[in-house]
């Protein structure tokens, strides 16, 4: 009884801990903008931008087992959809949002039919493919897209009730959509969906055998990660206010799967981190050199890759362990009772117990070494070895 008292008491601590870090969280979140400079507030709303389309990409890469270097075309079309409506078609801003998702869910999952027959490089050229080719294809579009000069829009206006800053409304704006693009991918991890994108990702014949239908998670894998993509590149489109060809190259898509590497694979917080490492280590690394910004890029990631192998949300795990390897253990400590011999009220020892590795004596040889006569009459009447011989007086 007392043990599972004493286990809710430690459900009960282990929840309003998390609900205290979360409240924590929530505060510093809303409280950010009315702190930092406009610069740093809106280099705060491209994380949680950057976060949003790295979920996706987590859902695809991280969870679902599969490779893509394309997820910067999925981005491109959410941005151009939300463009193209302002601009052409003159509607409002929270309108492009569900359309832009629903486009890119459907274009993801036509791109998903064709990559079942491909994994491992084969589906990441094809991806890649899909990357190089896009931006060439929105500059032929000029009637639509703008061609190379791109579109530009208004950015998203703060009302007039609120008395905010434009800055600090595109970010509150931001943070709404992306805390409820992470909780969805958190939930949608757990439930029946993301436990059979682990069981393909971990092995596709057990999980073929279990029930789970390759292609259809397969399939559903590349539409949610476009769907989460096409929400980024909407308010992408929100923030920056111009999209143009040459702002969504391929380049983007290896820095958005880079950013999602060193944030962490299969982490719930990897993609936080990874969006924090693609906003702020570019900005870095032109600092430190302003002749080859990409070099101090690269060795960057491969430092952060030689320290935290598992990306930075396992890092403190990792480190964890490394100290716990190295901090000196407690001694066992054993209980010593005391010898028999000198214990006043010790017990004389059982002829059946005998030392580790010495044979129990017979009961024969207990009694013998008792009386310390022989049992035996004829051992009893032998002469003894050197005794002098009996005379018939004897």
């Amino acid at each position: 009884m007392s043990t599972i008292i004493a286990t809710l008491g430690t459900d009960r601590a282990r929840r309003l801990r998390a609900a205290l870090t979360v409240l924590l969280a929530v505060a510093v979140a809303v409280g950010a903008p009315f702190y930092f400079a406009p610069f740093q507030v809106f280099q705060l709303t491209m994380v949680l931008l950057y976060a949003v389309a790295l979920a996706g990409l987590n859902l695809l890469v991280g969870f679902g087992g599969q490779i893509s270097l394309g997820h910067g075309a999925f981005f491109a079309a959410g941005a151009y959809t939300a463009a193209v409506m302002l601009d052409r078609y003159d509607t409002g801003h929270l309108a492009t949002l569900p359309v832009a998702a629903a486009g890119c869910f459907l274009l993801g999952l036509a791109f998903g039919v064709p990559a079942l027959r491909l994994r491992g490089l084969y589906l990441a050229l094809v991806t890649l493919a899909f990357a190089v080719f896009l931006p060439p294809l929105l500059k032929r579009l000029e009637p639509v897209t703008g061609g190379s000069m791109g579109l530009t829009v208004d950015k998203l206006q703060p009302p007039a009730w609120s008395g905010l800053a434009e800055d600090q409304w595109l970010y509150l704006v931001v943070l709404a959509v992306a805390a409820v693009a992470l909780l969805l991918a958190r939930n949608l991890l757990r439930s029946r969906v993301g436990r059979a994108l682990l069981a393909v990702r971990d092995n596709e014949s057990a999980a073929e055998v279990m029930g789970v239908r390759l292609s259809l998670h397969k399939t559903l894998a590349f539409a949610w990660s476009a769907l989460f993509a096409g929400v980024a590149g909407c308010l992408y489109t929100w923030v920056i206010g111009f999209v143009s060809p040459d702002s969504f190259s391929f380049v983007l898509s290896i820095t958005l799967l880079a950013g999602l590497v060193v944030g962490g694979l299969g982490s719930l917080y990897g993609p936080l981190l990874g969006a924090a490492f693609v906003m702020y280590v570019p900005s870095v690394s032109q600092d430190l050199s302003e002749a080859a910004p990409g070099v101090v890029f690269g060795l960057l990631i491969i430092t952060v890759m030689f320290v935290a192998p598992t990306g930075l949300a396992g890092l403190p795990g990792r480190a964890w362990a490394v100290a716990a390897r190295r901090l000196p253990r407690p001694a066992a400590t054993t209980d010593r009772t005391p010898e028999a011999g000198s214990a006043p009220d010790a017990e004389p020892e059982s002829p059946d117990e005998s030392a580790p590795g010495e044979r129990p004596a017979s009961p024969a040889a207990s009694e013998s070494s008792a009386t310390d006569t022989p049992a035996d009459p004829a051992v009893a009447d032998a002469e003894p070895v050197g005794a002098p011989p009996r005379t018939e007086k004897e």
